[in-house]
């Protein structure tokens, strides 16, 4: 992509940005819970991401509106229609891969021996 210019090259990420968001919406059976297990982000992510990003620029998102945004509706409503409660077997993958994450973690900041 490095031969884009910058307009055209952020012209393309969006789109991107926007098909993932479709992508998502077409398939609300994937729960949150299991894209936090297999790929340490989930739809409140691209969320969150969406509210630092326009912070970063000098502009201002609410969280409400940005996962209303992502979610393609209020996320009261998603939840209610599509969010199905963790099982037992999912939050202990969510708890192993945190904790992955945290020895990834404690390894950076211990010095060598």
């Amino acid at each position: 992509m490095q031969h884009l210019d910058e307009h055209t090259r952020t012209e393309v990420e969006a789109a991107a940005f926007r098909r993932l968001l479709k992508h998502l919406d077409d398939n609300k059976d994937v729960q949150n819970i299991d894209l936090m297990i297999l790929a340490d982000f989930c739809r409140n992510c691209l969320s969150k991401w969406l509210v630092a990003a326009a912070d970063e620029r000098g502009e201002t998102i609410d969280y409400e509106s940005a996962r209303e945004y992502v979610y393609g509706m209020p996320y009261s409503e998603w939840k209610e229609l599509y969010q199905a409660k963790a099982t037992p077997e999912q939050m202990a993958a969510f708890e192993a891969r945190q904790q992955t994450k945290r020895d990834k973690q404690q390894s950076k900041e211990s010095p060598s021996s």
